[in-house]
């Protein structure tokens, strides 16, 4: 009998050991923090560590803010620090962007972030560039047709010529919708051939719908406003090494027609865009996504490049401005790279 119970016993105590081994305990429970509590944290542990950092806004003093945000904050460091505002967000943006440049740190809140557009031009043209400013090309030279066509509710078109431009300014103003229209200054002064047909009185030109400014068959490149001629020196150039680029007007950003792109790429299996804006989050980087989500991205034969804009404002310096937005040489440099030639 007391050779069985050793013999029953043994597994038992190994057993006993697995469950041991496998028990865990359980995790202290994590401190819970509102997401609100977090930003007042944040701020309230700055506002102690650093006298320059003071808060502005509507409500964020004596209401605690519209959310609660700031509670607490007003009665700990008093008026001084803690400063209501009159609902002027483009007055105390400005106030906070002036107060950061003499060398405060200011926490600017809006009430809701909707109301920032209205202190727009403090965030970009102030804050945003005040460290390029040697002139005023950094607030005068932009493109906006990555902002503007990024709205519901707006048509968005970009001329190159002059028959784009008449003909979709008429359109423009026939069309029941808002429609904004990007001009580039560069191109006011500029002649172009103008067709018969584009010096009629009912000329227009349909917004929506993208023209191929040049025939080609190993190369699409897709491009709009001024950027467009030189898209089209840069495949003159080409043509002679025996590369025939198809190259894309778009002239409407907003609706974009990407039937006539995604045709295009479908013939030529390749894709270069080109545009005169910042790389992030542009027109280019919009029609590239569109491709890879439709038809046409199983056409590729080599992945899609962009040509944009220098990641910075511009300069105002001339041949720095000239190595901040597209030349032709970097649109040929970028299509030899597409076609690995």
């Amino acid at each position: 009998m007391a050779a069985v119970s050793g013999l029953v016993w043994r597994p038992l105590r190994q057993v006993s050991g697995l469950l041991k081994r496998r028990f865990h305990r359980t995790a202290p429970a994590a401190l819970q923090v509102t997401v609100r509590d977090a930003i007042n944290q944040g701020m309230d542990e700055e506002l102690e560590r650093d006298e320059k950092v003071f808060l502005l806004g509507e409500e964020v003093a004596q209401y605690d803010g519209a959310y609660k945000v700031s509670r607490g904050l007003w009665k700990k460091y008093g008026d001084k620090r803690i400063i209501d505002t009159p609902i002027s967000e483009m007055g105390f943006a400005g106030i906070a962007v002036g107060a950061a440049m003499a060398g405060l740190r200011p926490i600017c809140e809006f009430m809701t972030f909707n109301f920032s557009m209205q202190a727009i031009d403090q965030v970009i043209n102030s804050a945003a560039k005040t460290y390029y400013m040697s002139g005023v090309a950094a607030q005068h030279s932009q493109c906006f047709a990555a902002w503007y066509g990024h709205c519901p509710g707006l048509k968005v078109v970009s001329p190159w010529n002059s028959e784009d431009a008449k003909g979709l300014i008429k359109s423009a103003i026939r069309d029941n919708n808002p429609v904004v229209v990007l001009e580039n200054e560069l191109m006011y002064g500029v002649p172009f051939e103008f067709p018969s047909e584009a010096q009629s009185k009912d000329f227009l030109v349909p917004i929506g719908k993208a023209k191929i400014e040049r025939q080609g068959t190993h190369i699409t490149v897709v491009s709009h406003s001024r950027p467009v001629g030189h898209c089209l020196e840069a495949a003159a150039v080409l043509s002679k090494e025996g590369v025939e680029c198809e190259v894309i007007n778009m002239r409407t950003i907003r609706p974009m027609d990407m039937e006539t792109i995604e045709a295009s790429v479908m013939k030529t299996n390749h894709l270069v865009t080109v545009e005169g804006g910042w790389p992030q989050f542009g027109v280019g980087a919009e029609i590239c996504a569109r491709i890879m989500e439709g038809p046409a991205f199983n056409f590729l034969d080599a992945p899609a490049v962009r040509v944009t804009g220098a990641d910075v404002p511009m300069p105002y310096a001339k041949i720095l401005e000239d190595n901040s937005i597209p030349q032709v040489k970097d649109i040929i440099f970028a299509i030899k790279k597409t076609l690995n030639i």
